[in-house]
């Protein structure tokens, strides 16, 4: 537990603080993909990351499709048995831009080593605690991808779940992904594809009409489409073995893994070369 007692202290000086995303323009000047702005508004939420009926409950109820889309494909990947409880250990995680650590959690129980960072520092402060409380030794870090590639660590495996469409230079930060996976590894994706029926659906209806989401927590504009993932994948060294979408069911308020990317969708790359 040494680790998160290390942890703890950099995060307890960092809430005694309150740092928001108000202290992060120069910094963010030398990180291309970092959005102030994006991190000022989750910074404004943070302590309701573990509220399953608060501002974060479409991603508690995402989660599950979240993981078990991870199990299917890692456990293929790494040839690991599907009944086992502890898949993942002697494996390295990196969980980029965790929040809470929704994801973060459940990975390590599953046996993996895990690192998970965030721009967020209040975040990182809620997630810190939450694994503390929870037993789980968990490296939480108040970092961007490029802090974590900077300093040549590389992982077996990285996540980075409905983190893509809040940054600012997409290229940057699938380049920094690139670096943080080591040869053999794997990568896996969730975002927004950019399209009429994703304004429509996940900004107009999730944020205006139905309200499951606060305004202003997404920005059209900012969606990916997986063409565009895919090119800066492979331009990285990437080969591409799934892309899965994902719809909701919004009478039973459900998420369901489907064929239709049109919406939301995630992604499962492996890198095959050093670069």
């Amino acid at each position: 537990m040494a680790a998160h007692s290390r942890a703890t202290g950099k995060i307890d000086l960092l809430m005694s603080g309150r740092k928001t995303a108000r202290e992060w323009p120069e910094r963010a000047a030398r990180y291309a993909s970092v959005d102030p702005r994006e991190i000022q508004r989750f910074s404004e939420v943070a302590e309701a990351w573990w509220d399953s009926k608060g501002p974060f409950r479409s991603l508690h109820r995402l989660n599950p499709i979240r993981l078990a889309y991870l199990r299917r494909h890692l456990d293929a990947f790494f040839e690991r048995e599907p009944r086992d409880i502890h898949p993942y250990g002697g494996l390295t995680v990196l969980d980029v831009g965790c929040g809470g650590g929704l994801l973060s959690e459940p990975l390590a129980r599953l046996g993996a080593r895990v690192t998970a960072i965030d721009a967020d520092s209040q975040a990182i402060g809620v997630a810190t605690h939450h694994a503390r409380d929870a037993g789980l030794d968990i490296d939480y870090r108040c970092a961007t991808v490029e802090d974590v590639a900077a300093s040549r660590e590389a992982f077996d495996i990285v996540v980075a779940m409905e983190i893509m469409e809040h940054v600012s230079d997409l290229s940057v930060f699938i380049d920094a992904l690139g670096r943080v996976v080591a040869p053999g590894g794997a990568l896996a994706l969730a975002t927004l594809n950019r399209t009429l029926k994703s304004l429509v659906l996940a900004i107009i209806g999730a944020e205006y009409v139905l309200r499951w989401l606060p305004r202003g927590t997404h920005h059209w504009e900012k969606f990916v489409k997986p063409s565009e993932v895919s090119r800066h994948l492979r331009r990285c060294g990437f080969n591409i073995t799934d892309v899965t979408g994902v719809t909701l069911d919004p009478m039973a308020f459900e998420w369901r893994t489907s064929r239709d990317t049109s919406v939301n969708y995630m992604m499962f790359a492996n890198k095959t070369a050093a670069r």
